[in-house]
């Protein structure tokens, strides 16, 4: 029963494992792309990365922009960049095309 028991647990285990080195290696594979970098201007994102193919409002105060990007969403505080976001499955999906 103890076996039985100990068998399963490893086998459910086994796709979070897998799960968390996919995760790891799109982290690791992301951190290589040219995105937009917190504390860079509007002016420089679009001279850099050309015009976002949707503008959002800004909304709240602070004042929070989204511009939207075929491959990622990039995030601004006034005219700063926050933070950028890479479309779900965007660096696994690129690597399985290039693969």
């Amino acid at each position: 029963m103890t076996r039985t028991v100990l068998t399963l647990i490893l086998l459910l285990m086994v796709p979070v494992a897998q799960a968390d080195v996919l995760l790891i290696e799109e982290v690791r594979q992301a951190e290589n792309m040219a995105v937009p970098v917190n504390g860079q201007t509007m002016a420089e994102v679009e001279a850099q990365f050309g015009t976002p193919s949707l503008k959002n409002n800004p909304v709240g105060d602070p004042p929070i922009t989204q511009w939207v990007y075929d491959r990622w969403s990039v995030y601004f505080e006034y005219d700063r960049v926050l933070f950028t976001v890479l479309k779900k499955g965007e660096v696994v999906g690129q690597q399985t095309q290039g693969s």
